[in-house]
């Protein structure tokens, strides 16, 4: 990651130092701030990039039965826990730092720069921990959480099956309730990350399941805390639980991160001498997925993080070899004893690290603003503006997962094509990084899900209000821009064209009349419309950060702004033109042309 960067976003344009006028950060200051991301950067330098490759080159193993991950791991996992930075954003009650969500979103992009697989394990039980602090008992939390944020306990979220994939309402798993209000948990569950390991003493599942009786489809599934051992109330562990590693899936990236097919109350063992596993209700019945979103919108943000960082360290590899590696003479140089240049010098490697710096600095920009609205959410002054922030990262969310999973991959793309034929070697990173980073356009959800989540809900729940939001929002900073003046008002004018664009298309795909089939036929179409908008708004609101400031940081921010507006922004005008029509080529197509 680049430091300067972190620094210009947090400081020059999110005004992250106005956080500590709120009571809940009320006892940190710049300098706490700094002095996080300092040791964040320390850590990720000394425990985590040195066993990535690692991670890659020796996949975890089944050994009797359980999960053996590289060596690396736990000390990196340890080191984080240690250092209290596990609870970095929770309330002080919890032994948490009440960091604001903005500063812990930056922080944690170091890890997963430096190592994302061995993050993953990290970052699961931090959003699992977050649930349960909203969603559970006094009892969990204090059974759980502590634990989890010492880094003793580890978590997972257990929601996919081997026949559903991402369609939950097709869930089989079952709780069956017993007298002593527990519940006994039957079933299996898929693409569990982190799901078996020994990197801790305990490892919490919380797992989606029905309890018979219940409605059909997702109303009816209720969400339960499985762990995998049980634990006493004097806090101490006791029996295993009936949760049994059944086998590792094997995937092309975040090898160092065990994905487990899990199978619950099979007989494997009988706690109390009982079958099935034994699960706590978390919520009300019923309710789970309700819950469960609380951790799934979390990760969801977090996985864009992830690809932001992916794609930001393959960026400054790349520009770093660029520097460095000299091959061929300028366009009209024709001299073959010339000297060769580096390059950096060639126009089409410049345009493809200008490529690559606005993705990566726009996705960044827009994760982080996404980590200052929760801290809005959380403990902005007056209602208002707690509701708006609400609002926005409703609708922000599915871009922030799936914008910077698509774009910064692209931006791994380009890395390797900078190297050249070293670049699809393992002995440089970023082919590494490629991989790494194509499992996040899956994660927390694919484009599509997330495209239908966005255009079928977000934009049209409670009135539209929250694109209305969002709506607002751009057009304050196209105000601002054209007050400006000059450059900033022209780039305001193609932002407000597109963002007008963007609305009216929304407006007529939803007053059409016609099935919903066709409406949402091409949602990921209008997804990444949508996405270009919003980053179009982050690299304008950046542009206005610099402030005319003449630095190279400064500088190299209003030109990736204007490659934005002049290369990328337009691209969205011919999808705008495919939605406006409703198009139905895709949909219209038979199966047997195929």
């Amino acid at each position: 990651m680049s430091r300067r960067d972190l620094e210009f976003m947090l400081y020059d344009w999110l005004g992250v130092e106005t956080l500590i006028k709120r009571e809940r950060y009320a006892d940190h200051t710049r300098e706490t701030f700094d002095a996080v991301l300092d040791l964040c950067t320390q850590i990720a330098e000394e425990r985590f990039a040195p066993h990535n490759r690692l991670n890659d080159e020796q996949e975890p193993k089944v050994v009797d039965g359980l999960a053996v991950v590289p060596p690396g791991i736990k000390t990196a996992l340890d080191t984080v826990a240690d250092a209290g930075l596990l609870s970095g954003g929770m309330d002080a009650r919890v032994g948490g730092l009440q960091l604001p969500q903005v500063v812990q979103t930056a922080c944690f992009l170091w890890f997963q720069a430096a190592n994302i697989s061995t993050w993953a394990y990290a970052m699961l039980t931090v959003a699992g921990a977050n649930l349960l602090l909203t969603h559970g008992t006094d009892e969990q939390v204090a059974a759980y959480v502590r634990p989890m944020v010492e880094g003793r306990f580890h978590g997972t979220m257990c929601l996919s099956e081997p026949q559903v994939g991402s369609s939950l309402a097709d869930i089989t798993c079952r709780a069956e309730p017993r007298d002593d209000g527990t519940f006994r948990i039957f079933g299996n569950k898929m693409w569990i990350s982190g799901g078996d390991h020994e990197l801790g003493e305990n490892i919490v599942h919380l797992v989606l399941a029905r309890i018979p009786g219940g409605p059909p489809g997702v109303k009816g599934l209720s969400l339960f805390l499985v762990p995998k051992y049980l634990v006493r109330a004097d806090g101490a562990l006791g029996e295993r639980n009936d949760v049994v590693l059944a086998g590792l899936n094997h995937k092309m990236g975040y090898r160092g991160t065990t994905n487990t097919l899990l199978n619950f109350g099979e007989g494997g063992y009988r706690p109390d001498g009982q079958p099935g596993a034994v699960g706590h209700l978390i919520g009300a019945p019923h309710q789970g997925l309700v819950a469960m979103f609380h951790m799934m919108d979390e990760a969801r943000i977090g996985v864009g993080a992830g690809a932001t960082a992916l794609g930001y360290t393959g960026y400054l590899k790349s520009l770093a070899y660029a520097r460095t590696r000299t091959q061929g003479r300028p366009a009209g140089v024709k001299d073959p004893a010339a000297p060769p240049v580096a390059l950096i010098e060639h126009a089409d490697v410049r345009r493809m690290l200008l490529s690559q710096k606005c993705y990566v600095e726009g996705a960044l920009g827009l994760v982080l603003y996404c980590g200052r609205l929760l801290d809005d959410e959380r403990s902005a002054a007056d209602a208002a503006a707690r509701t708006r922030a609400r609002l926005l990262l409703g609708v922000l969310t599915p871009i922030a997962k799936s914008w910077p999973s698509q774009w910064c991959l692209h931006a791994n793309d380009l890395a390797i094509q900078i190297h050249g034929g070293y670049g699809y070697t393992r002995e440089y990173d970023v082919e590494q990084h490629y991989r790494d980073n194509r499992l996040n356009a899956i994660h927390e959800g694919t484009h599509g899900i997330q495209a239908l989540d966005l255009l079928g809900r977000k934009v049209v729940m409670d009135g539209g209000a929250g694109l209305g939001a969002l709506e607002a929002l751009v057009r304050a900073t196209i105000e601002r821009a054209c007050a400006v003046g000059g450059e900033a008002r022209d780039l305001a004018a193609a932002l407000d064209h597109a963002l007008t664009r963007l609305v009216e298309v929304t407006r007529t795909i939803h007053t059409a009349d016609v099935p919903a089939g066709v409406r949402l036929a091409n949602a990921s179409v209008y997804l990444e419309a949508a996405g270009h908008v919003v980053v179009a708004w982050i690299w304008l609101e950046q542009f206005l950060a610099t402030c005319d400031g003449d630095d190279s940081l400064r500088q190299g921010k209003r030109q990736a702004c204007r490659y934005f507006y002049r290369c990328e922004l337009p691209c969205a005008e011919p999808q705008f033109d495919l939605l406006a029509r409703l198009d139905t080529t895709a949909r219209d197509t038979d199966d047997t042309w195929f």
